[in-house]
């Protein structure tokens, strides 16, 4: 079997742009995978069109082989672009290898340890305690969730006192917590928005006395021993990763005790493999793994086989994939939770908290609409970068 060729499309998923990968060959199969949305997200077609010179002519089940190519080509390590294009082919690959031997993708990774994986949704915003109560009900009543993410921040923390930030924050958990079914699990991610080690580590004590899940990336990923740092001075569980790429970043991170969960992302650090490299190495640290998962269905697919096969495997972010799979009338209270693509006709959808594994279906156990695809559905999406109070622009 051959590689025949790699196609790229450009999708949206709502207001998000989108780059979903296939790999044909020329034994009539094909393999689907995703990209991440850095940005800029033009530039991943151009990129993917150029690594597709490489693979033409390969046999798609030497992916230990074909991924070192890639990597070992470019002289300099790839950074974000260079890896999220090289994750969707990996993505791809695998789909291949699996759907050739008519199994699972999780059954070419020592089989499933688990028989479903535990997912959290995003309510993203920090919503009055009531509204957040609500939603978590609304999310927990249709699809089972009990454990959920939100944003810390209640006041714009640089307009403010950060003492008040620290008050306010704690006392809208607090409220969450006399409000919200006590089974809930809430955890809170700070964005990396705080420069100072020292002002994180206070937000965190503050939120720990009500028992968050997980306080997440409430710092810049860049300076290694100031994560371990801050865990030492955290009493509650810090978790963090979706910034970093490699192997390499995360053993570092490791060796400091920089973190109790690591967040790696699929679509990012060079597929499935790496992905694979890196939770093998947070288990000898004694950390588990939540892999960052905002992207679209096709990437929840790959990373609920990931996630089946891992032994230190925590939970997995989730989103809803579109309107069409819920009741008239809770799109709104669902808002940033429900995601906005079609190009997975199958998408895996919770059942009491949890994806069901498909052990009937070859492959990520999805089939793609190829006409969802069709034409360019480039949008412009950009982070908002706040502006400080004296004019000067802080972490996104």
């Amino acid at each position: 079997m051959k590689i025949d060729r790699v196609r790229a499309f450009m999708t949206r998923d709502g207001n998000r742009p989108r780059v979903i990968v296939a790999i044909d060959t020329d034994a009539g199969l094909t393999g689907w995978g995703e990209c991440y949305n850095h940005g800029p997200d033009r530039a991943l077609p151009p990129i993917l069109d150029y690594l597709a010179d490489f693979l033409i002519g390969q046999d798609p089940r030497r992916i230990e082989y074909l991924i070192q190519y890639l990597l070992q080509q470019s002289r300099f390590p790839p950074g974000a672009l260079g890896l999220a294009a090289i994750s969707a082919i990996d993505h791809c690959l695998w789909d291949i290898s699996a759907k050739a031997l008519d199994v699972p993708v999780y059954m070419l990774l020592g089989g499933h340890v688990r028989d479903r994986v535990r997912v959290y949704a995003g309510i993203y915003t920090a919503p009055d305690p009531q509204a957040a109560s609500d939603t978590m009900d609304m999310l927990h009543q249709d699809w089972g969730f009990n454990a959920f993410k939100l944003s810390p921040y209640r006041i714009d923390i640089h307009a403010h006192r950060w003492g008040e930030v620290l008050r306010t924050s704690a006392d809208y958990f607090r409220a969450l917590r006399e409000k919200a079914d006590q089974r809930y699990e809430m955890a809170f991610d700070a964005h990396a928005k705080i420069f100072e080690p020292r002002l994180a580590a206070q937000l965190g004590n503050a939120l720990a006395p009500y028992d968050p899940m997980f306080f997440e990336e409430p710092i810049r990923p860049e300076n290694y021993e100031a994560w371990g740092e801050l865990n030492r001075s955290l009493d509650c569980v810090l978790a963090t990763g979706e910034s970093l790429y490699s192997r390499f970043e995360f053993l570092r991170l490791l060796q400091v005790g920089g973190c109790d969960i690591i967040q790696p992302d699929i679509c990012v650090v060079g597929g499935l493999l790496e992905m694979r490299k890196i939770a093998a190495i947070a288990e000898a640290y004694y950390v588990t793994i939540a892999p960052h998962n905002p992207m679209g269905p096709l990437a929840t697919a790959v990373n609920l086989h990931f996630c089946a096969a891992q032994p230190n495997f925590k939970i997995l972010e989730y989103r809803l994939p579109n309107k069409d799979v819920l009741d008239p009338g809770r799109a709104e209270m669902v808002g940033e939770t429900m995601g906005d693509a079609h190009y997975v006709v199958d998408p895996y959808l919770p059942r009491d908290g949890h994806l069901e594994l498909r052990p009937d279906r070859a492959g990520w156990g999805v089939e793609i609409d190829e006409s969802r695809l069709a034409g360019d559905q480039y949008v412009r999406w950009q982070r908002k970068v706040p502006v400080r109070p004296d004019g000067s622009t802080g972490f996104a």
